[in-house]
């Protein structure tokens, strides 16, 4: 198992984790529910992770402007 930090324009640290399998690697961000990949070599896998990444968060920004939270203070 490999684990890397990943960081987006410093505002977002995420941790990165890849596991070798027989068809080649894997790799998700624990963080991030939905960021999971899969590649047949290393790089693939965290290039593909990366682009999934950054896809889930763009879905979740606009996620956010279509179904505004109301926030509240709980005491």
């Amino acid at each position: 198992m490999l684990i890397f930090e990943w960081r987006q324009n410093m505002d977002f640290s995420f941790t990165a984790v890849f596991q070798k399998v027989p068809e080649g690697y894997i790799g998700y961000v624990e963080e991030l529910p939905g960021a999971n990949t899969q590649g047949e070599t290393l790089e693939e896998a965290r290039s593909n992770l990366n682009e999934a990444v950054q896809l889930v968060l763009e879905a979740n920004r606009l996620l956010a402007k279509v179904h505004p939270t109301t926030r509240s203070t709980i005491f």
